[in-house]
């Protein structure tokens, strides 16, 4: 909140020590990208662009460039340039570990210090804890919200912003230029997928783009208030969520089943969202799919469509390195990434079938060699 002695939100964004601070993160590891030299070669002029831009509220969003992955499923992914990404960045550096201090802790998506693999870690520890308590066993509630990113409805998320930083009209007029593009549309209609809906079919009331660093953001701002229905309302003590992918436990299913019942109530009702066909009860002890794994007390192992991601991947990769496309240290990086998570796994077979398929090779006279490191 503004106060006399202290400058707005907005002018702390703006700062020039915040906006420098902003184009460092924003430049990290891309020096060599062409918008980051071009930006860097008048970057003072390029910063105080931006300042009086945000100074004066002239500022606007730049054009989006789309294209879609298909990791870890097909998405339609909205990339905005250089410039933009600094501005996005100077919010975040602003708002982001206020906003953090104020979710649950077992929230692990898009978090400093948290991750897929602490998440799986945490559900697997509550999983061994509830299996040896006496009585019934223990089921769980797996619950996924339908088109998370393309479907927040942009007042609701304004609202909760306004709730949070009252008497901040620099900073809400900021957002709002963000978050309603009025170029660009985000949002689908109900349980449409983004290569199913035209450009022209796409809905400018609802969605964030995917790519944007205050759509991570502002995903977890939103949802925190399921969070906290959760918690304090229904008073689940075993909840964990990881981005829209949510578990609770608890040792009777009927009480799973009203609390499904009055989080898709909260969701429709006050956050204008809707629950996926994924939603599931079962018992704990048969497993719950969760961040990429099937969890288990005292055990999880890959669910079969990750450990075929992985593998073609690995395939991928192996082919850019023979190429001489890519280098040890990108090759490692990937390798490295997947076996800390397998680590974390029961994968045996996964192990022999890397030790058997994957080896590394290259095509260069100079570089004729086998790499076989990590098995």
């Amino acid at each position: 909140m503004e106060t006399a002695n202290r400058p707005s939100l907005l002018e702390r964004i703006y700062s020039w020590e915040n906006l420098l601070n902003a184009y460092h993160e924003a430049a990290s590891e891309k020096w060599y990208r062409s918008d980051v030299v071009a930006f860097s070669a008048n970057l003072e002029e390029s910063l105080i662009g931006i300042q009086n831009d945000l100074m004066w509220r002239t500022y606007t969003v730049g054009r989006y460039r789309q294209f879609y992955v298909s990791e870890p499923k097909r998405r339609l992914i909205m990339a905005l340039g250089f410039r933009d990404r600094v501005v996005q960045w100077a919010i975040y550096l602003q708002v982001n570990q206020e906003l953090d201090n104020g979710m649950i802790y077992h929230s692990y998506g898009c978090r400093v210090g948290k991750g897929t693999t602490r998440a799986a870690d945490r559900l697997q520890y509550w999983a061994e804890q509830v299996d040896r308590k006496p009585g019934p066993r223990w089921h769980y509630l797996k619950l996924d919200i339908s088109k998370y990113f393309y479907r927040v409805d942009h007042n609701v998320l304004l609202g909760i912003l306004a709730r949070k930083y009252p008497g901040e009209d620099g900073f809400l007029w900021l957002m709002r230029v963000i978050v309603c593009c009025d170029h660009t549309p985000f949002g689908l209609p109900p349980g449409k997928s983004a290569d199913e809906v035209p450009p022209s079919e796409r809905l400018f009331e609802v969605g964030m783009p995917i790519g944007n660093l205050t759509s991570q953001l502002l995903a977890n701002v939103c949802l925190n208030e399921l969070d906290q229905y959760i918690k304090h309302e229904l008073r689940a003590h075993y909840y964990v969520r990881y981005m829209d992918d949510m578990v609770l436990l608890h040792q009777d299913a009927k009480t799973l089943n009203e609390w499904r019942q009055l989080i898709e109530d909260y969701l429709n009702n006050v956050l204008h969202l809707d629950l996926n066909s994924k939603t599931a009860i079962g018992l704990v002890c048969r497993g719950i799919t969760f961040v990429g794994c099937r969890i288990y007390p005292g055990r999880r192992k890959p669910t079969p469509q990750a450990v075929k991601k992985m593998k073609a991947r690995m395939r991928y990769i192996a082919k850019e390195y023979e190429a001489g496309l890519i280098d040890f240290d990108a090759v490692d990086a990937t390798m490295q990434s997947y076996f800390g998570m397998l680590g974390h796994c029961t994968t045996h077979g996964l192990q022999k079938w890397i030790e058997k398929n994957i080896i590394f090779k290259r095509r260069d006279s100079d570089l004729s060699q086998e790499v076989n490191t990590w098995t």
